[in-house]
């Protein structure tokens, strides 16, 4: 970004590079390690968390940092750190409590464990920059309450399909077009698949089969999708959105007519997705503008005669951009995308085949469940279980293929602090 890149220069300059620690050090964590080390000038990682040691110090490794050192106490890893030394650690709470680091990256896509170490982070004034969509669309809304109150910033990141849209968005709104839906382009989407169906392509790109699942299945765009609504107050036209299915290479701008007029006329805009167009796995914003004169310019600058216009980012580079949301939060306080409010969307739990009382539902990704959006009015009314919440809940009936998960279908286990976030979040937001 413009403005980001001289801020880093003056830090490189000054000797005073902003300091990072970084909770995770797999596929995504790896990139981000190189991408700090080998490319951002002002920025130093000085931290990583893993529970497995040797996946931090790898990730060192192939990013070049050689001066590594282990630590198992706060003091010893800002010592390390004022030695101009890395570090490594199992113990995340570390990074959250160290005088030496300015930013916590949180990168394991988990939630339950990720929800602890976030709110450590922020009660011990810690920006927070998450990849992990599924936390921020469970329990994102109070985590910004608690952010806020400690005068820090909790983001999802750029590169990320969210915060890509949300820059796409505010561009959009500050040119004086009107956003009414903010979109995800997708290759694929099978809400069946499992780690099994997916393991030859997760293997060929070094990732988990599990995560592999989250994107092919729906459940990682519904929470992407989710964000994006809790960051603009939008809102979904239906449970599950729309996704139409288009051929494939279809152009983005020729999607606008396969949403019904009446979804583009929603007031406080709706989020969705399409699967098929071009170019993907890029994200896209319909927006609108009813003066006629501006609608003569858009249309000479090759964007249509409108009402609606598309206005498309054709990709999202992850872990390259991730860097400058780092810089957002840490110098011009600066969210890429974070929750304006309570709920607006949230991610429900849907059978993915049929459940069987006394199961208990396995993880996000995995073989019992996929997340579909759905308004959060709906959401609370109607009492389903959010799908960041799901996993190690007991059934307590017969659950049928794509049916939706209820509170009531389920023993929640004791003693979770995501889910005494959740009642929180509840609580504050009604």
């Amino acid at each position: 970004m413009i403005i980001v890149d001289k801020a880093l220069e003056k830090r490189e300059k000054e000797k005073n590079p902003i300091k990072v620690g970084m909770v995770g050090a797999g596929f995504m964590g790896k990139g981000i390690a190189l991408q700090i080390h080998a490319a951002t000038k002002g920025m130093r990682l000085v931290a990583i968390s893993n529970r497995d040691k040797e996946k931090a110090y790898k990730a060192y490794s192939k990013a070049g940092i050689k001066n590594v050192e282990e630590v198992d106490s706060v003091d010893k890893l800002d010592s390390a750190v004022r030695n101009n030394k890395s570090t490594v650690t199992d113990n995340p709470f570390l990074l959250c409590k160290s005088a030496e680091i300015d930013v916590i990256v949180e990168v394991t896509g988990a939630v339950k464990f990720s929800a602890e170490v976030v709110l450590e982070a922020i009660q011990n004034k810690k920006h927070v920059v998450l990849m992990n969509a599924e936390l921020d669309g469970t329990v994102g809304p109070i985590l910004k309450v608690y952010a806020d109150k400690n005068d820090v910033i909790i983001t999802n990141a750029d590169g990320d399909q969210p915060g890509v849209i949300m820059n796409l968005y505010r561009f959009v709104k500050g040119i004086g077009v009107k956003p009414v839906l903010c979109g995800n382009i997708k290759g694929l989407h099978d809400p069946y698949r499992n780690p099994t169906t997916q393991e030859g392509f997760a293997k060929k790109w070094g990732q988990k089969p599990s995560m592999v699942t989250s994107f092919a299945d729906g459940s990682k765009i519904s929470f992407e999708q989710a964000i994006v609504a809790n960051a603009t107050n939008m809102k979904v036209g239906k449970r599950g959105m729309y996704g139409p299915t288009v051929p494939s290479g279809t152009p983005i701008s020729e999607v606008i007519r396969e949403y019904p007029e009446e979804l583009l006329e929603i007031e406080q805009g709706v989020v969705d997705y399409v699967v098929g167009a071009v170019p993907g796995p890029g994200v896209f914003i319909i927006g609108t503008h009813d003066n006629p004169t501006q609608q003569h310019y858009l249309n000479l600058y090759k964007l249509g005669e409108g009402p609606y216009y598309c206005f498309h980012t054709p990709y999202h580079l992850c872990h390259f951009e991730v860097p400058n949301t780092i810089v957002r939060a840490a110098l011009f306080d600066d969210a890429t995308i974070a929750p304006n409010g309570g709920p607006s969307v949230e991610v429900i739990t849907i059978a993915k085949k049929d459940l069987k009382a006394g199961e208990v539902i396995d993880g996000i990704g995995h073989y019992m469940t996929y997340g579909v959006c759905e308004n959060a009015e709906v959401t609370d009314s109607e009492n389903l279980l959010p799908l960041g919440v799901a996993e190690g809940c007991t059934l307590k009936k017969d659950i049928a293929k794509d049916q939706a998960i209820t509170y009531d279908d389920v023993k929640v286990p004791e003693g979770r602090l995501i889910d005494q976030l959740r009642i929180e979040q509840k609580k504050y937001f009604s």
